[in-house]
């Protein structure tokens, strides 16, 4: 299978990440990377950009150097209620959100308020597209009812490269083992991403695919490959200018 699409990646302009969004273009250009989903974080976590970055992303071309890009956002998921940070407006021109917790944003809570936010987050906010990195420890969380909901809302459930590796978010080996498991028995979509801060990370999903070999993860449920995303996020209403 073609794993040439990530779709969690930061630049400089997220405050903790080190290449710009021309270097990562470039990278990916160079390393065969058909899709790059550009995704900052939301204005809450502490160095994101101010939201007119993202009402502005309109002025991105659709393919640099032969690079299709999509225009996304890591949104913070604020409370219980499933409120992210980022206003109507400046969504307007996203193609997706990741909607993640981070703990300067949303201190753990228990495990009925956690999953209350993610369920919530789902039904409230129609261009969430992805949940990222459900596997950190430090958020307990009923993960079957968060994968029945994905697959009922025909959301996407990340697979993050980094939180398996152990560079981010220690421990979250085996709850995401647990998460891709039910993936497979919901039959839920899921995307492998690299949560890259820095270029030469883009399209790293080696931790990821040995998890799915594991698992014998259905091909038909992994949404890297370019048609199939596309498919997908066109079968939702996104890409509407994208010539593909």
């Amino acid at each position: 299978m073609n794993y040439l699409s990530d779709l969690h990646t930061h630049t400089i302009v997220s405050g903790h990440a080190y290449t710009t969004l021309m270097e990562n273009i470039d990278f990916c250009a160079k390393n065969g990377i058909k899709i790059l989903g550009t995704s900052e974080h939301a204005p809450s976590m502490p160095g994101a950009p101010h939201y007119w970055y993202f009402g502005n992303l309109k002025v991105l071309p659709r393919i640099i150097n032969d690079v299709i890009i999509l225009r996304g956002c890591e949104g913070n998921i604020l409370d219980v209620d499933g409120n992210i940070d980022l206003p109507e407006d400046a969504m307007r021109y996203l193609d997706y959100i990741i909607a993640s917790f981070h703990e300067p944003v949303f201190h753990p809570k228990t495990k009925e308020e956690n999953t209350m936010a993610i369920l919530n987050v789902m039904d409230k906010y129609e261009k969430v597209e992805i949940l990222g990195h459900l596997g950190n420890p430090n958020y307990n969380l009923d993960y079957d009812a968060i994968i029945k909901k994905a697959k009922e809302k025909n959301i996407m459930v990340e697979i993050n490269n980094s939180s398996l590796s152990g560079s981010s978010r220690v421990g979250s080996d085996v709850n995401c083992e647990k998460i891709a498991l039910l993936c497979k028995k919901y039959r839920t979509k899921v995307i492998l991403t690299s949560d890259a801060h820095i270029n030469s990370k883009i399209g790293n999903f080696t931790k990821g695919i040995e998890l799915f070999e594991k698992i014998d993860m259905p091909e038909e449920l992994i949404m890297n490959e370019p048609d199939k995303l596309i498919g997908h996020l066109k079968s939702k209403g996104r890409l509407i200018d994208l010539e593909y």
